[in-house]
């Protein structure tokens, strides 16, 4: 995606190459020059990931991706993630419980790390935004997508940074995902390079959470999904 002009903001970009994440990080290449940070933290699909951010970066005309590796989440486990004793679920057939209770694929405090860095990383920067593709809608119920979490954040950083004039921003959190993915499309999104599988790395497994969420987001839209799927799981 070209500039469109010239001294723009900069602004820090939470890139997990996901969908969610895919799409804010092409809503901040439109106003911002963009500084992607990605988290390897022991995740399962952890190469996957890092190569569908490195993807998205380039593509949005990202300036830089900082790959960050983080080695606690693996070390403390409890997490379907990051603990390969504990089987990542599939998604409940009633797909209206998905987000009624926080599943086992959640880890612990999770975004609290990320941002912390990326906040670091965006006074080092100059940049006043932090932009994070948290979703509260249609989502798996992660205590850490809540709209009261990024505003109790944001507080923090005011009272914890040099000038405290940096804001973490969510500007996906109260959309639907099928609603993201019609932004994304508008937007050009680079979708064909994300990756949102909890557990596939060549093919997407279609059956966790997060793949069915995608699933019927992408059907909800009328767009076609344009990763590969080993089960493409119907969704009502």
């Amino acid at each position: 995606m070209a500039k469109v002009e010239a001294n723009r903001p900069r602004a820090v970009v939470c890139l997990s190459g996901g969908m969610d994440s895919t799409v804010c990080a092409a809503l901040a290449a439109r106003d911002y020059d963009v500084y992607a940070v990605h988290f390897g933290y022991g995740q399962r699909t952890e190469a996957r990931e890092l190569r569908s951010s490195q993807d998205v970066a380039r593509i949005v005309g990202a300036e830089e991706l900082l790959h960050l590796k983080i080695d606690l989440f693996r070390r403390i486990g409890g997490s379907a993630l990051t603990d390969h004793t504990i089987e990542v679920p599939v998604a409940a057939a009633d797909e209206s419980s998905i987000g009624s209770e926080v599943p086992v694929t959640y880890v612990p405090f999770r975004n609290a790390h990320f941002l912390s860095a990326a906040v670091s990383w965006a006074e080092v920067l100059g940049a006043q935004t932090v932009f994070i593709g948290a979703v509260e809608q249609d989502s798996s119920g992660y205590p850490d997508c809540r709209p009261a979490y990024y505003e109790a954040f944001n507080q923090l950083i005011n009272m914890g940074t040099k000038d405290g004039d940096i804001r973490v921003v969510t500007p996906l959190i109260a959309m639907r995902k099928s609603e993201i993915v019609r932004l994304g499309v508008e937007l050009g999104a680079p979708f064909h390079v994300s990756w949102s599988c909890y557990s596939g790395e060549t093919e997407a497994c279609g059956v966790c959470e997060s793949c069915v969420l995608r699933l019927r987001a992408f059907r909800e839209a009328g767009a076609v999904d344009p990763i590969p799927y080993a089960v493409a799981r119907p969704v009502d």
